[in-house]
């Protein structure tokens, strides 16, 4: 099975499209660069699913950021992906307990896009406990007012998402014969996933044991990868923006000057 993709689809003759994303090396690269125990690999694999399936959505050059806060022993969690596909992610956390209801508590999580060219825009919605699933349903709901269903799995090494939408009917279509019972029929399918089946089929069987009764049309899948966008520039460009008798001051006390990505852990000296 070929992972870290993600797979477009519509049903046709009706309002429904859908997003589909499977990731494996991501997860690998993202944890490889951190000791996370193995409950957070699980939120960090929902999340990096999460923000693949929202940037499917938008045609722009730029990227996109999903990062909750709460209340919890996870106090940030984040994934950022740009239009390339490609994705970084990184937990911060406190011990955890030996039993906890939520790992996220009670927060906001927020959607961050991060145009090119452009002004950036973000959104915010009211999360409570663990699943950014119902979270980002609620965002589509009352901030877009677009019927959303969304579906997460992880297992720490793996990770799975699939998104269902029910597009606004224009005007020429509302004159046409449009199955408005599809949005329904096709979100009670996806209930009764498992999550083994997302975990571990390949998309096109994925979708055809759902929906083989319907006329799917899935689209060419779109790569996916991790990579880091840090760089010696931006770190340089930091530098100047301290001033140079700082800078200087660090140099005089430290001898040099490091700064660590705290997502690849990539050191730049000075």
């Amino acid at each position: 099975m070929t992972l870290d993709q993600n797979h477009r689809f519509i049903m046709a003759d009706t309002d429904v499209r859908g997003e589909l994303t499977q990731l494996e090396q991501v997860l690998t690269e993202v944890n490889a660069h951190h000791q996370y125990p193995a409950a957070i690999q699980q939120l960090l694999g929902q999340i990096c699913v999460a923000v693949s399936l929202l940037a499917a959505r938008i045609k722009m050059e730029g990227s996109l950021v999903l990062q909750s806060y709460g209340d919890g022993p996870v106090r940030t969690l984040m994934a950022e992906i740009n239009h390339l596909g490609q994705m970084r992610a990184i937990a911060r956390y406190d011990d955890l307990p030996d039993t906890y209801d939520s790992l996220l508590g009670s927060g906001m999580l927020t959607i961050t896009l991060i145009p090119k060219v452009g002004q950036q825009y973000q959104g915010t919605v009211s999360l409570q406990g663990d699943d950014l699933a119902k979270a980002l349903e609620d965002y589509f709901l009352s901030s877009e007012q677009i019927k959303t269903r969304l579906w997460l799995q992880s297992d720490g090494k793996r990770a799975a998402g699939l998104l269902l939408q029910a597009l606004p009917v224009s005007s020429e279509q509302a004159s046409l014969s449009i199955d408005d019972d599809a949005f329904n029929r096709a979100s009670t399918l996806a209930d009764t996933l498992s999550a083994e089946e997302m975990l571990t089929l390949p998309a096109e069987r994925l979708l055809y044991r759902l929906y083989h009764q319907e006329q799917v049309e899935l689209f060419s899948p779109k790569a996916l990868s991790f990579a880091c966008s840090c760089s010696r520039a931006r770190v340089e460009s930091a530098l100047l923006q301290m001033g140079e008798a700082e800078v200087r001051q660090i140099v005089a006390e430290e001898g040099e000057i490091k700064a660590d990505c705290q997502f690849c852990y990539q050191q730049y000296r000075f």
